[in-house]
């Protein structure tokens, strides 16, 4: 294990977490890049070309927007989502844009962001990754200062082109007490030590603690903080409490989602159509778990503060998960609750470690797909289900995830991404359901469907990977 549970849990601001947390991460990095080389006072021009998915989805994806952010300053955890556009309005009025709010340099946005929709990659003879984004900067004699690729991995992860790695992506190799690259070996090393799942990733966020390059959310003030397990404790809460606020403000906040698809937000009307109803129909709290993934990732599609689960594309399933958990199971408590989160990191590790969570790679499997086998884990963690149980919900899910393709309208998260993550949710559930009702073994395993979706991806045509040009698409439009 080398990733984090707060590097896949990341706040930040939607649409998307690869065509918008991650340039803006990138943006910012280059930025500061300039700083530390000290060529930031001597830059008079920036110059930014987009690649692949980034460049045919970039503007229904606020890629444009999330870069411009970047290189004034903004990070995606801490950026206000309210001063956002007067900050940008303020940039394209004057033509002029101020490098982490420092150096102001003038900016034509449309010959210094170029979105290169007929080339997939930074460099044509080399395949990459599809998210691939190049920051220069120039001196006043177009003398070129500075220059870097980056690609946007999934997730709000960027990588460097030194760093990328064509068959896996490379992670750094980090001092933990557990480590393990294979469901396999991480039920092995449960078995051994005699723990759970959940205790070995909070084993290593403890010794991750001491690590100045992983952000934590700071915790809630009044929170127990004796010791480093509450620490760590204390930062997932936070994320959920985030999560939470995405959550209600999705239920309360009617209106046109951005973007010209005229998509209405639905989760606020049928939230009230639920509560109104009296009859104690059965099927109801799967309802409310559709209706909660559908309010977070409307909240996300309106480029509002979500939090990667594993993605902004996959943001509801995981707090629609833990919301049905606190209110729907009699014996919910905070213990249950970060037994979900531990647990659900512990199996989107081994996705984005072993394979992908790029929608622009292998399409929506490795997001909607991901988190909602992450989810069917967790919640089985949550319930006091074994560690078998726990790995079989989770192969369960990403089964019948397979091979499905990332196909946005319009390049705008929205259809069908919004259902999306209402249908993986309530799949979720029934996964660990299922999981925790056979006791018999399975004849699949976890790792080997992490691998068939990984391959899965890399056979499934481009079109069909978050780029708009095939599938509803395609179609609708057509249509």
């Amino acid at each position: 294990m080398n990733t984090s549970l707060f590097e896949l849990f990341k706040i930040g601001i939607g649409p998307s977490s690869s065509h918008t947390v991650g340039p803006m991460r990138a943006a910012l990095g280059f930025a500061r890049s300039l700083e530390t080389s000290g060529v930031l006072s001597r830059t008079a021009r920036v110059a930014v070309d987009l690649y692949g998915s980034l460049a045919l989805t970039g503007i229904g994806h606020g890629t444009d927007r999330a870069v411009l952010l970047g290189l004034l300053g903004e990070a995606p955890d801490s950026v206000d989502p309210a001063a956002i556009e007067p900050q940008l309005a303020r940039l394209r009025d004057a033509e002029s844009l101020n490098l982490l709010g420092r150096c102001a340099i003038r900016f034509d946005e449309p010959k210094d962001l170029l979105f290169r929709r007929d080339q997939m990659y930074p460099d044509p003879n080399v395949v990459t990754h599809p998210n691939g984004m190049r920051f220069t900067a120039f001196d006043t004699g177009g003398n070129t200062l500075s220059e870097q690729v980056f690609f946007s991995i999934g997730g709000g992860f960027i990588v460097s082109a030194e760093e990328f790695d064509p068959g896996r992506i490379a992670v750094p190799t980090r001092a933990v007490p557990f480590s393990f690259r294979s469901a396999a070996e991480l039920l092995r090393l449960a078995e051994t030590e005699h723990i759970s799942i959940a205790e070995i990733v909070l084993a290593n966020e403890i010794a991750l603690l001491a690590d100045p390059g992983i952000y934590r959310p700071a915790p809630a003030e009044g929170a127990p903080l004796d010791t480093k397990a509450d620490r760590v404790s204390a930062s997932i809460l936070t994320l959920w409490r985030t999560m939470q606020g995405s959550i209600e403000r999705g239920l309360a906040t009617e209106g046109i989602l951005p973007g010209g698809l005229h998509v209405r937000r639905r989760a606020p009307r049928l939230a009230a159509r639920l509560s109104a109803t009296t009859s104690s129909d059965p099927l109801a709290p799967m309802d409310w778990v559709t209706v909660y993934a559908m309010a977070v990732n409307e909240e996300n599609a309106a480029g509002g503060r979500v939090v990667t689960a594993p993605t902004n594309g996959a943001a509801g399933v995981i707090p629609a998960i833990a919301q049905y958990y606190l209110r729907f199971v009699e014996t919910a408590d905070t213990p249950g609750l970060l037994r979900f989160f531990l647990t659900a990191a512990a199996i989107g590790i081994l996705y984005k470690e072993n394979a992908s969570i790029s929608g622009a790679e292998v399409g929506c499997q490795g997001e909607v797909g991901v988190a909602c086998s992450m989810a069917a884990g967790g919640l089985v963690a949550a319930l006091g289900g074994t560690n078998a149980q726990i790995e079989h919900a989770a192969e369960i899910a990403m089964e019948h995830n397979l091979g499905m393709t990332c196909d946005p309208i319009g390049g705008l998260v929205q259809i069908p991404c919004i259902e999306r993550n209402g249908m993986g949710a309530v799949k979720a559930i029934n996964a660990a359901r299922l999981a925790l009702a056979d006791t018999d073994t399975h004849k699949l395993s976890l790792d080997q469907v992490i691998e068939t979706m990984y391959r899965t991806g890399l056979d499934m045509q481009s079109r069909y990977k978050e780029t708009s040009l095939a599938g509803l698409a395609l179609n609708v439009i057509e249509c």
